[in-house]
């Protein structure tokens, strides 16, 4: 296969992906929906019946998606595997002639890999994947984490729970603001846009996150956090 098939099928099998996720999303919602009506009480209104469906639509939503990722993250990582290598990408270094230097090469590709782990991940709050999805922007560490710089004092943090699939973004600052669960962009640019003009960045957060877990962010769940 030449390399323009291999990047089409490539793109094709991402548009599928980003489908079947959009479409469970959707689903499930309609059903929340249509479940949510039908259990409301028959004496409450009609604009209560339709608020409670609306609520018990997304609630829906969130679960049939988090289900559908359980499936779709393994593929996602399966076609950013194959995709086409950069020109960019380095050998592996020479087999190491003592322990520490063999220690010193798994640590740097451990940060590397973190980077790359993040930029991957990145997709669920950056569909467009033109920004977040930039590795080279990313800063790993050994214990897994990453980083991503956006601007002094600001950096996006990334956490993974491999076991679970679940991925947490985090947004950081230098001067002792609470951290930020971020579930998608325009939580960050709200934060971004509240530093420029110099207000207070109340978070524009969700009630919940895009694992569908309670969106509460305690300093003992940043488990090696890394200082902007």
């Amino acid at each position: 296969m030449t390399a323009t098939l291999r990047q089409t099928a490539n793109s094709v099998a991402h548009t599928m992906i980003e489908g079947v996720s959009m479409t469970s999303a959707l689903i499930g919602g309609a059903a929340g929906a249509y479940l949510g009506y039908q259990l409301a009480p028959v004496a409450w209104s009609d604009d209560s019946r339709i608020a409670f469906a609306g609520a018990v639509a997304v609630v829906g939503a969130l679960a049939i998606d988090g289900l559908a990722e359980l499936v779709l993250a393994p593929l996602r990582r399966l076609m950013r595997a194959r995709s086409p290598l950069t020109s960019t990408r380095r050998s592996a270094p020479a087999p190491a002639a003592t322990l520490d230097e063999a220690l010193a090469q798994v640590t740097a590709a451990t940060e590397e890999d973190a980077a790359h782990r993040a930029a991957g991940a990145a997709i669920r709050i950056d569909e467009s994947d033109n920004f977040l999805g930039d590795e080279n922007r990313w800063r790993g560490y050994e214990d897994g984490e990453a980083t991503f710089y956006l601007a002094p004092g600001v950096v996006l943090h990334h956490r993974a729970e491999r076991s679970e699939y679940k991925h947490h973004f985090t947004l950081l600052t230098g001067d002792g603001e609470q951290p930020v669960r971020i579930t998608g962009m325009e939580q960050i640019r709200h934060h971004l846009a509240a530093r420029a003009a110099g207000l207070p960045a109340i978070p524009a957060t969700a009630d919940r996150n895009v694992d569908g877990d309670k969106d509460e962010v305690l300093d003992d769940d940043l488990t090696g956090i890394h200082a902007v």
